[in-house]
């Protein structure tokens, strides 16, 4: 029987919406000072913005595994 390849570690799903948010909103706020929108107004948005995500991908972005089939004979 062959060796299992290692898994990669669990992070858990907090984690990683945390991450989607910041990178997202680091884009969206960058994004809005290029455009000319004041500062106070781009970090306003910004962090509405990064909660949205957040809790999208906290509850939408967990991937379920998907469950083997028993071998038929």
């Amino acid at each position: 029987m062959p060796p299992h390849p290692p898994r990669p570690p669990h992070i858990d799903q907090g984690v990683i919406a945390l991450i989607w948010a910041i990178g997202l909103g680091a884009y969206i706020y960058f994004g809005l000072v290029a455009i000319g929108a004041s500062g106070a107004t781009s970090i306003v948005i910004t962090l509405v913005c990064m909660f949205f995500i957040w809790l999208f991908v906290r509850l939408r972005g967990e991937d379920l595994p998907q469950r083997r089939r028993p071998r038929s004979r």
